[in-house]
């Protein structure tokens, strides 16, 4: 008897000892590949065209698109669901389909979005990217702000993820950059988690030597607020140097923090959940452009079924803000679209270029 029992702690000493040694392994790895961008980088221009914008109107359209892989019939682990990737790779060239068509039917003067993937397992290792460019054929650039060989959670595992900002315009961009955010993660989640980012993309103006600088940005999600906050701290930075540099400034995406007010809208029911942050005022002359009654975001808790209020959470937490200089014609919500293609609806934003 004390031999099979020493048999068996000696077989579960060394299964112990294995998996032990094959984490040690995986995060090492995980390590010396790290994504370590530079706290500035310079991005390429897609399809740049010699034209420069002759208008003072323009539209925006935001929008995060999920990568394609959280329409209506999904729903997400990290906010409660079981669903790590859709169960086909239909379900990806759906979403795809009809956010293009989204897109082309809006024919923005300018595009943010975000999650964008180009190489992930969570996408099927669908290239959105090169799809949408192909597609629009538009000058564009592209920033990664989440880049891991492989992601060991949860089971199944998230696995290899590339996936981004991406930013299209109707004209010319002059200069397009990626500037690092503050990561609020350490090592070992540090390894395999997003390495947020600010897209900068300039565009020059005809006639004028200011330019309209144009930020597209998805800040910290699953954190405990400091690095929402600390994210958001350096983007009012930033946007107030290019502002008093003459530029006309606006910045838009998901901040993961709730536009004032729209609490009194969709107030937080789920709180055991995802909670989002809250958004500070900003400096005076700034202002934020959102639809105050326009959900823009869904809790994936499950699948979407919008006669489930109670089991339903809706926020507000995708938008614009634009300096003193340029003036809000109009903001809208998507919300028509009924997160049929991704857990967010588009913003849509028309605006004036001051004097």
């Amino acid at each position: 008897m004390k031999k099979v029992l020493k048999r068996i702690f000696l077989t579960l000493a060394i299964l112990l000892g294995v998996i032990l040694l094959a984490a040690v392994v995986l995060f090492t790895w995980l390590t010396i590949t790290e994504f370590r961008p530079k706290a500035q980088e310079a991005v390429s221009v897609a399809d740049n065209v010699e034209k420069a914008p002759a208008g003072e109107e323009y539209t925006l359209l935001s929008w995060n698109v999920g990568y394609c892989a959280l329409g209506k019939e999904s729903e997400f682990f990290m906010d409660g669901g079981k669903e790590v990737r859709p169960d086909s790779e239909s379900v990806i060239h759906k979403n795809y389909d009809g956010i293009l068509d989204v897109i082309q039917k809006e024919n923005p003067d300018f595009l943010f979005l975000q999650e964008v993937d180009s190489d992930s397992k969570r996408s099927y290792y669908m290239d959105e990217v090169s799809a949408l460019r192909g597609a629009l054929e538009q000058p564009s650039a592209y920033a990664l702000n989440y880049k891991c060989n492989y992601v060991p959670y949860p089971l199944p595992t998230l696995g290899k993820v590339t996936s981004g900002l991406l930013s299209f315009s109707r004209y010319r961009i002059s200069e397009a950059t990626r500037i690092s955010l503050p990561c609020p993660f350490s090592w070992p989640v540090s390894v395999a988690n997003l390495k947020r980012c600010l897209l900068v993309t300039r565009v020059p103006l005809e006639g004028r030597e200011q330019e309209l600088v144009l930020v597209n940005l998805h800040l910290e999600a699953y954190d405990d607020g400091e690095g929402k906050k600390q994210q958001t701290e350096q983007l009012l930075r930033f946007l107030q140097e290019e502002y008093e540099k003459g530029n006309y400034v606006i910045a838009g995406g998901d901040w993961n923090q709730v536009f004032p007010k729209t609490l009194e809208s969709f107030p937080n029911t789920h709180e055991d959940l995802w909670t989002p942050g809250v958004l500070e005022a900003v400096p005076e002359g700034w202002a934020y452009a959102y639809d105050v009654d326009g959900q823009t975001c869904r809790l994936l808790n499950k699948p979407y079924d919008p006669a489930d209020k109670e089991g339903t959470q809706y926020y507000v937490i995708d938008g614009f803000l634009v300096s003193p200089n340029v003036q809000i014609m109009d903001v809208k919500t998507l919300t028509e679209l009924d997160f049929e293609f991704s857990d967010h609806n588009p913003v849509r934003l028309k605006i004036r270029l001051g004097a």
